[in-house]
């Protein structure tokens, strides 16, 4: 049995959720996500408790089975909390402003890289060093946090560029000067 897939996923109140045809809809204050699951599976919501089981043992079903559960719960607890990522910009005069529902950020090019956001996004700058995206889908919040961070990747001799926060970039020796022949 799945050590994943056979956990119950509870549901706080407040948050309604419906399944129909392994179609799962959550409804919270936050926003509104919905999703289709393999039919294959059974997915209950029953007494704020929602369960995946799985018709039988074999490889697809098994990996189906933890699989959904685990986006399930990522459902329910993005409409209850909801998902941020951090980014930090490290390197001389590399700053980052919002002006309106654009993220505009200098990073060492001849322009200025501009970002705008997407439907169920927001982006925060606390101060121009560090740059947080909120959303209440996980896959959408880490795509769009790496799509910002592509912009200038961090490089490995200075570590200048956006990072995620906690990130260990390794850094790489610089030339070790000239040697003899």
């Amino acid at each position: 049995m799945s050590r994943i897939g056979k956990l119950p996923v509870s549901v706080p109140a407040g948050i309604d959720v419906t399944v129909e045809n392994n179609l799962v809809t959550v409804k919270g204050s936050k926003g509104t996500l919905s999703r289709q699951f393999d039919t294959a599976l059974g997915i209950e919501y029953d007494n704020g408790v929602i369960t995946v089981t799985r018709p039988s043992d074999d490889k697809r079903m098994r990996s189906l089975h933890g699989l959904t559960r685990a986006l399930i719960a990522n459902m329910v607890y993005g409409i209850s909390t909801g998902y941020s990522k951090t980014l930090e910009i490290e390197g001389v005069g590399y700053r980052a402003a919002k002006q309106g529902k654009d993220l505009v950020m200098n990073l060492g090019f001849s322009h200025q890289v501009i970002i705008s956001e997407i439907d169920g996004i927001t982006i925060d700058v606390p101060n121009p060093n560090k740059i947080v995206v909120n959303g209440i889908d996980k896959q959408v919040v880490g795509q769009f946090a790496a799509e910002i961070r592509s912009k200038r990747a961090p490089e490995p001799y200075k570590g200048k560029g956006i990072r995620y926060e906690g990130e260990r970039i390794i850094r790489k020796e610089g030339k070790a000067g000239k040697g003899k022949k």
